[in-house]
């Protein structure tokens, strides 16, 4: 099996499967200007969001980390951080940050340039020339083991945990027979599910961890007055054929394979181990993908029953379908259909390898249909009260 992927080599010595120059909007009154940058400067992202402001304790940590790890994820080239002036998350701060893994990094500031058109056009100036050095570089070969694969599912339904969720599991394992680093993520959606994961930790700290994790999630619910083990989270998830949180979570666990876990990261948090790690976050689909990316991943692959058109603006997703009417009837948005499995046309190895030439593919410049459609999600996961 091919394990050679193509990819740009970054200052820090990490390896990109993209070579995005990013527009990061520091506070949510700059997202509009930053979006203006990106209609005129081609090979730029951004994303809109509400976060920068009013934020303290670890909610103001959790965010600046997530700041910092979109910035330094090696699918970015190079970052224009751009700020208001006043807010709580310092561009300036985050731009420092992010220097230290040795990509381009400007600072423009809304108030400090008089005004949303003067940043607007001292924005696209420095990213015109970042994307033009960007577009000198060249890709160059790479393996498994510098690459992080984040994984989570949608909407499920009754085939999920047959079909493509066992069959990203089937990845996870290759990728951590490679070298590489397969995240498991959707706390919530491991409830039920924590004792099999637990089984599987490396040791006694990392089963602990993540039996606290669990309990600090129910814990959350429970302070709003809902059970949520006893319920289950989605109409979605109920319309598909699902009874129960338990019947998700055990599907949802079907994509971390049979490896070792090796540890329990927090959000937004850079793997320190490699191999098979779960990073502590929500069930929402684009906060968890956001944090995965913040931590480092270059590629998603995202299973769903229900169909769903979710991409990132930095990292390819690539999306599986558990069944083939969906597959068919959302060929616009879906990568890869797994309902093969329940036909009995392939088996889950069968998939799990063909989603692994797909890595192979993208990681070596294949678009995903997120990507093309310019489907540019974002979303961080709050803990504390906005003062």
């Amino acid at each position: 099996m091919q394990n050679k992927l193509w990819g740009y080599r970054r200052p820090d010595g990490r390896m990109g499967v993209r070579n995005h120059v990013l527009i990061l909007p520091t506070i949510t009154c700059a997202t509009q200007a930053a979006h203006q940058i990106t209609q005129l400067v081609h090979g730029t992202v951004s994303f809109i969001h509400q976060h920068g402001c009013a934020q303290v304790g670890a909610d103001y940590e959790q965010t600046f980390r997530t700041y910092v790890g979109l910035g330094t994820n090696s699918n970015v080239y190079g970052v224009v951080v751009l700020g208001l002036g006043c807010e709580t998350h310092q561009a300036r701060e985050i731009a420092a940050e992010i220097a230290k893994s040795g990509k381009p990094v400007e600072v423009v500031s809304i108030q400090d340039y008089g005004g949303t058109l003067m940043a607007i056009a001292q924005g696209a100036k420095i990213a015109a020339q970042m994307v033009q050095d960007a577009s000198a570089l060249s890709r160059e070969p790479f393996d498994f083991s510098e690459l992080i694969v984040g994984t989570e599912c949608g909407g499920s339904d009754a085939c999920s945990g047959l079909s493509a969720n066992p069959a990203v599991g089937v990845v996870s394992d290759l990728i951590v027979d490679h070298g590489g680093t397969a995240i498991l993520a959707e706390t919530t959606e491991l409830i039920g599910a924590e004792h099999l994961l637990a089984d599987r930790a490396v040791d006694d700290k990392v089963a602990k961890r993540v039996y606290e994790v669990i309990q600090a999630m129910e814990n959350r619910a429970i302070r709003m007055g809902v059970d949520i083990r006893t319920g289950n989270p989605s109409p979605g998830n109920i319309k598909g054929g699902l009874t129960t949180l338990e019947e998700k979570s055990l599907g949802a666990a079907a994509k971390a394979g049979t490896r070792p876990l090796q540890e329990l990261i927090d959000y937004a948090q850079i793997p320190s181990k490699k191999g098979l790690v779960w990073m502590d976050t929500p069930g929402h689909d684009i906060e968890q993908l956001t944090g995965m990316v913040a931590g480092g991943a270059q590629i998603v692959l995202f299973t769903s029953g229900r169909g769903t058109p979710t991409g990132s603006p930095i990292a390819p997703v690539i999306k599986i379908a558990t069944n083939t009417p969906m597959f068919e009837k959302m060929k616009d948005n879906m990568d890869v259909n797994a309902g093969t499995i329940i036909e009995g046309t392939e088996t889950i190895e069968d998939v799990g390898r063909r989603i692994f030439a797909e890595i192979v593919s993208v990681a070596s410049g294949k678009l995903t249909k997120s990507e093309i459609l310019k489907q540019h999600d974002f979303g961080i996961w709050r803990i504390g009260p906005t003062f």
